[in-house]
C-alpha cells in the first residue's frame, strides 16, 4: 500500500557553502517507517539550494563554491564580452550578498527527487545531498521532505 509523509526539517548553516544534509534525511525517512519510496526535497528559500555531489574530497565542493562565485560576483555583472561597464546589481535590500545568492539559485536547484530503499537513499558510493547556501551570515533554512512510498 502506497503512503506519503510530509515533514518540514530546520537546518542551520555557518554562511556560504555546504551542509551535508544526507545523515538528517535518512533519519527521516528512517523514522517514516516507509521501506521503498521516493523523496521530494525542496528549500522553502529564494538563497540557496540542493545538490547531490561527492562526499570524498572536499575540494570537489570548495571548487564548485568558487566557480559560482566567478560566475556570479557580489559586485554586480559586466556584458558577457567582458567590456563594458559594470552593472551593480539594484536589489541589495539584505546586504550585497543578496541579489548574487537569488542568481545562484536560479542556476541550481531548489527541489530534488530521490529514490530510497531499506529506508536509506539510494545514492552512490561518493555521493551526498547538501543544501548550498549562498548567503554569507548564518541561516536557518526550512525544507519540506515529501516521501512517497511503502
Amino acid at each position: 500500500m502506497i503512503r506519503q509523509d510530509l515533514r518540514q526539517l530546520e537546518v542551520y548553516t555557518s554562511g556560504a557553502g555546504f551542509t551535508d544534509l544526507t545523515a538528517a534525511l535518512n533519519r527521516e525517512i528512517a523514522s517514516s517507517g516507509l521501506d521503498t519510496g521516493i523523496a521530494v526535497i525542496a528549500c522553502l528559500h529564494t538563497s540557496c539550494s540542493l545538490t547531490i555531489n561527492e562526499n570524498a574530497d572536499p575540494r570537489v565542493l570548495a571548487d564548485l563554491e568558487a566557480f559560482l562565485r566567478a560566475l556570479v560576483p557580489e559586485e554586480g555583472v559586466k556584458p558577457v564580452s567582458g567590456r563594458g561597464e559594470l552593472r551593480r546589481w539594484l536589489h541589495d535590500d539584505e546586504g550585497p550578498d543578496d541579489m548574487p545568492a537569488h542568481i545562484r539559485t536560479a542556476l541550481t536547484c531548489s527541489s530534488l527527487s530521490q529514490s530510497f530503499t531499506g529506508g536509506r537513499l539510494l545514492l552512490g558510493t561518493w555521493q551526498a545531498i547538501y543544501l548550498w547556501e549562498h548567503r554569507s551570515g548564518r541561516q536557518k533554512r526550512q525544507l519540506s521532505l515529501h516521501l512517497i512510498g511503502a
